[in-house]
């Protein structure tokens, strides 16, 4: 029988300062109920302030905080979920007003993290940026955490870690880090292999919700967990794509991005992207049906930068275009593609847009092949864009057309085969 899950019941409690318009400030607290859905939370009531400035003390202000006081004790909820980071201190203040778990953004990322990581690296990665996060934060917190046991923002560590001294999370800080060091030399190891056999590398890369694992899986008939939620895929997983000339590329599913992400999870989930950055091209996946599209956009791109790869080829493919939202307008208009990901045709199409854009970056040949070098005329067609394949029977030789990566070690058997 399968056991009934029970919500917690939520507040959410957001603050509009100059810096957001109206439009971003509610597609943020939109997406913040969004991640408390996911985090397994239901979202009573939102309570939402304009000010100046955040309320270096208490985030909101002393009025609002009252307003919000009598709403935790009237609807009985369990949590109260703020939509920015707060400062220690501002965890404690409201801690001393509010009978409720108080938890931010951060802290329901994270959460939804603890419960999203497979692998022992994401595991890892996921408790050293709660560990990090929590650190300055101990002080006063270790009577409100037995007093209000498990939920949302606590999983991950576990209670008797958190109360226990500082000396112990550093202990535990510099073990992960140890543990992840090891994992991160392996990956870099798998990786130089790859790059000295010289597949291909395509990374897929997006909002989070985009749809990146429906394609992946689609594309590479591999089985990465695909789910309509935010953050469903937290380990990168490595599978063969075949183009439609047969030519072999290894496609990479990555962790979803998304706006305001915690620095803690970027610096923790580094080496993860840095698979994205040994990539030859991007599929950066974008979500046509959602309202907020433009920004997703954006802020991929612009983590992106900040990752240093703005130099790698991209092709956008606009996903969900049998449900995109009525206002979708495509901003990128060099090298995109619209799909459905369930749809057959339409990835097909993918592949043919993605195999031209292969093709720009190789060189062409032309090439008599003799009739025994049956390996060669293997590699040829897995390994190079192989576009003419004839057999003159009087020379014995198989007339080779096609394109190749210049730096690929195929390129220099083809010399003594040239015209």
């Amino acid at each position: 029988m399968e056991q009934e899950v029970i919500l917690e019941k939520a507040i959410l409690v957001g603050c509009q300062t100059q810096t957001h318009d109206d439009i971003r400030f509610q597609y943020s607290m939109e997406e913040l109920a969004s991640l408390t859905e996911t985090a397994k939370g239901k979202v009573l009531t939102t309570l939402i302030q304009k000010r100046d400035r955040i309320h270096s003390a208490l985030y909101i202000g002393k009025g609002k905080v009252e307003e919000l006081k009598a709403l935790v004790e009237e609807l009985e909820v369990d949590l109260v979920i703020f939509n920015d980071e707060l400062s220690p201190s501002q965890k404690r203040n409201l801690g001393a007003e509010l009978d409720a778990r108080i938890i931010d953004r951060t802290q329901l990322i994270l959460d939804i993290f603890a419960q999203r990581a497979r692998s022992k690296e994401g595991k890892l990665q996921v408790e050293l940026a709660q560990l990090q996060y929590l650190l300055p934060r101990l002080a006063g917190q270790g009577i409100a955490l037995s007093r209000l046991g498990a939920g949302i923002g606590t999983r991950g560590p576990g209670e008797t870690k958190l109360e226990s001294d500082r000396r112990h999370i550093r202990r535990r800080i510099d073990d992960i880090k140890t543990q992840l060091s090891v994992i991160v030399q392996h990956r870099d190891r798998y990786r130089e292999r790859r790059k000295k056999n010289k597949a291909f590398q395509v990374a897929i890369v997006g909002y989070t919700n985009a749809g990146k694992s429906t394609l992946f899986n689609r594309l590479s008939e591999a089985d990465s967990y695909e789910e309509n939620q935010l953050f469903a895929t937290l380990d990168p997983m490595t599978r063969k794509l075949i183009l439609p000339s047969g030519f072999l590329t290894l496609i990479t599913d990555t962790v979803g991005f998304i706006q305001d992400l915690p620095t803690a999870l970027i610096a923790a989930f580094r080496s993860t992207l840095e698979e994205v950055k040994e990539a030859d091209l991007l599929l950066h996946v974008v979500d046509m049906s959602s309202e907020d599209y433009f920004q997703h956009e954006k802020t991929v791109n612009k983590l992106l930068e900040n990752l240093d790869i703005k130099e790698i080829p991209q092709l956008t493919v606009y996903n969900k275009k049998d449900i995109k939202h009525p206002n979708f307008v495509p901003t990128s208009n060099s090298s995109s593609v619209f799909i459905s990901a369930f749809d057959e045709e339409d990835r097909n199409e993918l592949k043919k847009k993605l195999q031209g854009m292969i093709i720009e970056l190789m060189e062409p040949y032309e090439v008599r092949v003799p009739s025994d070098e049956g390996k060669l005329l293997s590699q040829l067609k897995n390994e190079t864009i192989l576009r003419e394949l004839t057999f003159n029977e009087e020379s014995e030789l198989y007339q080779c057309k096609g394109y190749s990566l210049p730096d690929h070690q195929i390129s220099g058997q083809l010399q003594k085969y040239k015209k």
